[in-house]
């Protein structure tokens, strides 16, 4: 390995800022999951949120192709990313101070669902800058390069935490920005794609206002009724 190389330090570069780039999401799914745990409970979420996410960022870029290829892979990626944006906007703002342990462990595992989900997509970009670096080098590179990038996941998260808080119409958007991707996802999927195309023609648009329609419209539904069976009991 290199380290004098010049297309050593350029894949490098490549790598770490291709992953702040379309790290946007990432860090949007672990402000929401964490938002509601206590600061010190926050901060491990967060951590181990994204953590992981490098981990299955990593583990995907050598399956991406294989896995990108397998049929309904999107539609499925589409239905648990509806399903993760309903369970984060249906969560109440529960009291830090009562949390428990099960709600760090609940929030790291939907950090996971999410990221894995939305890894499909970005591993192809992160694995096309992974290929500027020599052969030898390449999953050293990858690893150093997508670690490197968890401060900066780490510090959008916080940082979104805090505007959350702040600005409650953020979770909103945050949720809807999921149902946006599932939208975007399901209609990327082929056979759906020239289903949809061959009928209405393009109209990707809709199908991303629908996810948002979809994933605002149930989670605020659930998350009132949680609230009025609370009062009521």
């Amino acid at each position: 390995m290199d380290l004098s190389s010049g297309s050593f330090w350029f894949a490098l570069g490549s790598i770490i800022l291709t992953n702040i780039l379309l790290s946007g999401d990432n860090a949007v799914v672990i402000a929401l999951a964490s938002r509601a745990l206590p600061k010190a409970q926050q901060k491990l979420a967060m951590i181990w949120g994204s953590v992981a996410a490098i981990v299955i960022l990593v583990c995907f870029t050598y399956l991406a192709v294989t896995l990108l290829k397998l049929p309904f892979i999107k539609v499925l990626g589409a239905f648990l990313l509806v399903y993760v944006g309903v369970k984060l906007m249906s969560e109440g703002d529960e009291d830090p101070d009562t949390a428990s342990q099960a709600s760090l462990l609940d929030a790291i595992k939907t950090i996971l669902i999410a990221n894995l989900v939305m890894s499909l997509d970005n591993v192809i970009a992160v694995a096309a800058a992974a290929q500027k670096a020599p052969e030898g080098a390449r999953l050293f590179l990858l690893c150093l390069g997508l670690g490197v990038s968890v401060p900066v996941i780490i510090f959008g998260s916080a940082m979104l935490i805090k505007l959350m808080e702040r600005f409650p119409s953020i979770i909103v958007m945050g949720a809807g920005l999921l149902g946006m991707l599932a939208g975007d996802m399901f209609v990327e999927e082929p056979f759906v794609h020239q289903l949809v195309l061959a009928t209405f023609g393009e109209v990707e648009e809709f199908f991303q206002v629908a996810g948002v329609v979809i994933v605002v419209g149930l989670g605020l539904y659930l998350k009132n009724r949680s609230q009025k069976n609370i009062k009521h009991s």
